[in-house]
């Protein structure tokens, strides 16, 4: 197609959305925008190219412009779209689901330690995809089309709490933004090995994926060519001697943003495997303690994080929702055990 170029520098990555860059190269007629980037960008349709206007996701010159805009050689054009969908087949199905509060536009879910949220390798099913395909079989759209869950952001395996999903493609393009923007609060509470001497903090500092293992990922120092910014913010809610209740409130939404940041100045998450939690890292060598964390590794069979609130405001009425969520029982009988413990110190 006469005027296409590559991606400059890429596709930057964030949560479960992409960041284009175009520069239209001289010579280029002049063309609505819906058609040029439908044409430019692999993967997506007028549709969703119009949808990304109609939420403000597509810059032309820093300005928003709508799908009639009629491109122009020299124009620098910014894209935010959610990532292409995947080509496994979803297949619906029938897994209870916590359902905090659902709209016509989006719901939010309270998601479950040990449930993957999107199907992919080694985890086709039992998702929480597959079970909001099934929830959502009956719902259809204003046009007639079923309603399909679309993902703006996730949360690991492991980790508990809250989660927003969309029911049709405005209201997935406008939080896009909101996440891509930081324009949100999200809040989790986290169990770490160590005291601090200060009550609050800042992390900041690159996230990318571990150059020798690629199922974790590492901390770069800020304004490395490796990974990508990210910062942390923490708070202590309560110090238990060997061990530290956190809230974490991101500021950015990379892949195990907590977990990495923490090990890094430190602090791993208790429990968590992959970061080094696992561990009996503070604490005394008395046998009678050693089996106590060992208990508690026990209780709590997974990394101590928990999405405990997501705010934002809604994509469609503009209105500020804000949600919490309690606990699971493993973290509060996991903070119970603590809390026993360090009374009798």
């Amino acid at each position: 197609m006469q005027g296409m170029q590559q991606v400059k520098n890429g596709e930057e990555r964030d949560e479960l959305y992409e960041h284009h860059r175009f520069d239209v190269p001289p010579g280029t007629s002049m063309l609505r925008i819906d058609k040029y980037l439908f044409n430019l960008i692999a993967n997506t349709s007028r549709n969703k190219v119009q949808q990304a206007a109609k939420a403000d996701c597509i810059l032309v010159n820093g300005i928003a412009v709508k799908q009639n805009y009629k491109v122009r050689p020299g124009d620098s054009i910014s894209v935010l779209m959610p990532n292409p969908p995947n080509d496994t087949e979803i297949l619906p199905e029938n897994i209870p689901l916590d359902i905090v509060y659902e709209d016509n536009d989006l719901l939010i879910v309270n998601k479950p330690a040990g449930m993957v949220v999107h199907p992919a390798y080694g985890n086709y099913n039992g998702t929480l995809v597959n079970a909001l395909y099934y929830y959502l079989k009956d719902q259809k759209l204003e046009d007639g089309t079923p309603v399909k869950p679309l993902l703006v952001h996730r949360i690991d395996k492991n980790t508990s709490g809250l989660l927003v999903v969309t029911k049709n493609e405005l209201a997935q393009m406008r939080l896009a933004k909101t996440f891509f923007d930081h324009d949100l609060e999200r809040k989790y509470l986290a169990l770490v090995w160590g005291s601090f001497t200060e009550e609050s903090g800042t992390i900041v500092g690159n996230i990318g994926r571990n150059p020798k293992d690629r199922m974790v990922m590492t901390v770069f120092p800020e304004g490395s060519e490796h990974g990508k910014h990210a910062v942390t913010h923490w708070r202590v809610v309560e110090d238990l001697g060997y061990v530290s209740l956190l809230e974490c409130q991101l500021e950015t939404g990379r892949t195990h943003q907590i977990r990495a940041h923490l090990q890094s100045v430190g602090h791993p998450l208790f429990n968590d495997e992959a970061y080094g939690g696992n561990k009996i890292l503070k604490g005394t060598t008395f046998t009678k303690y050693q089996q106590f964390v060992r208990n508690c590794f026990a209780v709590m069979p997974r990394q101590a994080l928990h999405a405990r609130s997501l705010g934002f405001l809604h994509p469609i009425t503009g209105k500020k929702m804000l949600f919490e969520s309690e606990l699971p029982a493993d973290f509060s009988a996991l903070l119970d055990k603590w809390h026993s413990y360090s009374k009798i110190q």
